[in-house]
């Protein structure tokens, strides 16, 4: 909660000791539990395994929050092939145990790191077609809380590798989801709608705009979330 008070320096050396701590083996019984109890608690999981968040994108691309062990395994059991974790930084117990369980049923565990409160980076967008390439399908991808990260590269999915249109792709962000486009994660809907007004009103493919034309530093600028929407998604909902 204080955390954006410290120092970046504090900071830093802090969230390398979470990696430290917890992208490594789990380490038997107490280290399990240890896991299990940092997942449950300190990354809210236990609100995930009431309500998974979990929705079909396409035939073969499935969306949600971050699954423990057990609903991976009824994942597998579905047919799912490659789980893609969008959260970045392995700073939870949720990650060593997803890591452990995904080894251990023969699922593939790939990472496509992305923000869900700053301007979507160019370098990643255009990566995006080269990497759902790769991907062994049944996917699931999933962020924390299956609404922003995960909604997010659920619509770019539809975009550049199924070429469906932005209107399509943009209602994986929604409230439906548990997506507020009015809080800081208002910012993934206002990337598309800036698409539609400086790329796709004339006529300029998507892609090519993000390498020609799109301007991350000026949509965090330009992009105002709402005073209560923002409160509720990050102070009160917790949101990463």
């Amino acid at each position: 909660m204080f955390n954006r008070f410290l120092k970046p320096e504090i900071r830093y050396a802090r969230r390398m000791a979470r990696i430290a701590r917890w992208d490594r083996p789990v380490e038997g019984p107490a280290g399990r539990l240890r896991a299990w109890a940092h997942m449950l608690l300190a990354d809210h999981g236990v609100f995930r395994l009431l309500y998974l968040n979990k929705h079909k994108v396409t035939d073969r691309l499935w969306r949600s929050a971050q699954p423990a062990p057990h609903q991976i395994a009824a994942l597998k059991a579905e047919g799912v092939r490659t789980i893609i974790n969008l959260r970045g930084g392995r700073e939870h117990g949720s990650w060593q145990l997803q890591k452990e369980a995904c080894e251990r049923l023969g699922i593939k565990l790939v990472e496509f790191v992305v923000r869900s409160r700053g301007a979507p980076d160019r370098d990643t967008l255009l990566s995006a077609k080269a990497f759902f390439d790769e991907i062994e399908y049944p996917a699931v991808l999933h962020c924390k809380s299956g609404a922003d990260r995960a909604g997010f590269v659920a619509a770019l999915f539809l975009v550049v590798y199924e070429g469906k249109s932005i209107d399509e792709a943009q209602r994986q962000l929604s409230v439906r989801f548990g997506h507020f486009r009015f809080s800081k994660t208002g910012i993934l809907d206002e990337f598309f709608d800036l698409y539609r007004r400086e790329g796709e009103a004339k006529g300029i493919p998507f892609l090519t705009w993000i390498e020609t034309q799109y301007d991350a530093e000026a949509l965090e600028r330009n992009f105002r979330p709402g005073f209560w929407s923002n409160l509720l998604v990050d102070r009160i909902m917790r949101r990463e």
